[in-house]
C-alpha cells in the first residue's frame, strides 16, 4: 500500500471512529502532517483533555499514551507501537523512585512528564520542560525539592530560580549524545547560526546555546527571531515543523557523537509509521490501559501541573 492509499485508510477510520491523531514533534513528518494536533508534551496533554473523540491515537512513546489515559480513563487510547518506550522514563524505575522519595520524607516530589504512570502516582506534581521553572518558583524558596528523573533539566532549573533541588540521576539518551566538538565545528561553518538547545541537554551544552527551551519554545523563538539560521540541538523531528512554518529560513541539525549521520534522532519516537497508525485505527490495538489505583493517584500531580500552567497561561 503506498503512502497516498494509507493516509486515505487512515482519514476515513479516523471519521468513522471518531478518532483524533495527537502526534508529539520528534515523531516522523508524515505522521506530523496527518495529524489533528502537533505539540510537546504540555499541549498533547491538554490537548488530550478538551477532546470529544472516543479514541485517542497518541503517536508518540508510551508514557504519553498513559497520560492521555491518565487524564481521559473514559477514553480508548492507543499508540501505533507499544515497544516505542523512553530512555528517560526507563532511566527511573518506580519501586526504586519509590525508595528514593521515602529516605527524603520531608521533600516535595516533582517529576518531569517523561515518566510512567506508577511514577507520576509517587509525585506531587508533574511538570514539562516548559512549565518547570514556574511550577518549581510556586513552592516558597524554602521547599525541600526532589526532581526526578532528568538531571540535566533539573540542574538548569536549579540554576534558574536558584534552588538546590535534589536531583535523580536519570537521563534522556538522545539528548546527551550530542557532539561539543561537532557543533563548535557547525558554529564555524554557519557563524551568524543561533544554537537552540532542550534543557535536558548536558550543562556544557546549555552555556553555550543562545536559547534553552522546550520544543514548542525552540520553535517560537525561530519563527520570532530575525536570524535567517539556527543549529538546533533536539531531537531532530522538530525540523520538520521549524521549516514548515518558517521556509526562508535554515535549521541545521546539532549532530550526535558516535554517528555518521548529521541528525539526532529518537529510536523510540521513530518506531511509530503511517503502516502502524493504520492497523492501529483499524485493529483497535495496541491499547493502553492503566491500573485504577495507580490512575488515581497519578491524575491528582498532573491536574496540579495543568491548573498552574493555565494560570500563568503556558
Amino acid at each position: 500500500m503506498n503512502k497516498s492509499e494509507l493516509i486515505e485508510k487512515i482519514n476515513t477510520l479516523r471519521k468513522e471512529k471518531n478518532a483524533i491523531i495527537l502526534a508529539h514533534y520528534y515523531q516522523e513528518s508524515d505522521i506530523q502532517d496527518i495529524a489533528d494536533f502537533v505539540g510537546d508534551s504540555l499541549a498533547l496533554a491538554q490537548w488530550a483533555t478538551k477532546t470529544t473523540a472516543d479514541i485517542i491515537v497518541l503517536c508518540g512513546v508510551h508514557f504519553m499514551g498513559e497520560t492521555a489515559k491518565i487524564l481521559s480513563p473514559e477514553k480508548r487510547v492507543f499508540i501505533p507501537d507499544m515497544m516505542a518506550g523512553c530512555s528517560l522514563a526507563d532511566s527511573c524505575p518506580a519501586d526504586e523512585f519509590e525508595e528514593f522519595t521515602k529516605a527524603h520524607p520531608d521533600h516535595t516530589v516533582i517529576s518531569y512528564v517523561n515518566t510512567t504512570a506508577a511514577v507520576k502516582a509517587l509525585t506531587d506534581i508533574v511538570v514539562t520542560s516548559t512549565n518547570a521553572k514556574q511550577i518549581v518558583e510556586s513552592f516558597p524558596e524554602d521547599e525541600k525539592i526532589i526532581f526526578g528523573p532528568d538531571k540535566n533539566l533539573g540542574d538548569y532549573i536549579n540554576k534558574l530560580t536558584g534552588r538546590n533541588m535534589l536531583l535523580w540521576e536519570g537521563a534522556c539518551h538522545v539528548h546527551e549524545q550530542f557532539s561539543m566538538e561537532k557543533i563548535i565545528e557547525l558554529k564555524k561553518q554557519y557563524p551568524d547560526a543561533l544554537l537552540l538547545a532542550h534543557p535536558e541537554c548536558p550543562k556544557y551544552l546549555l552555556e553555550i546555546a543562545d536559547h534553552v527551551g522546550s520544543t514548542s519554545s525552540i520553535l517560537k523563538f525561530a519563527t520570532k527571531s530575525d536570524k535567517k539560521q539556527f543549529i538546533v540541538a533536539t531531537e531532530a523531528g522538530i525540523l520538520h515543523q521549524m521549516q514548515k512554518e518558517n521556509p526562508d529560513k535554515e535549521f541545521i541539525p546539532a549532530p550526535p557523537e558516535d554517528s555518521t549521520c548529521a541528525c539526532n534522532e529518537c529510536f523510540y519516537m521513530k518506531m511509530n509509521t503511517l503502516e502502524k497508525l493504520y492497523l492501529c485505527l483499524k485493529n483497535e490495538r495496541p491499547e493502553i490501559f492503566v491500573d485504577e489505583e495507580i490512575r488515581i493517584k497519578a491524575v491528582k500531580p498532573i491536574e496540579r501541573m495543568l491548573e498552574i500552567s493555565a494560570r500563568y497561561g503556558l
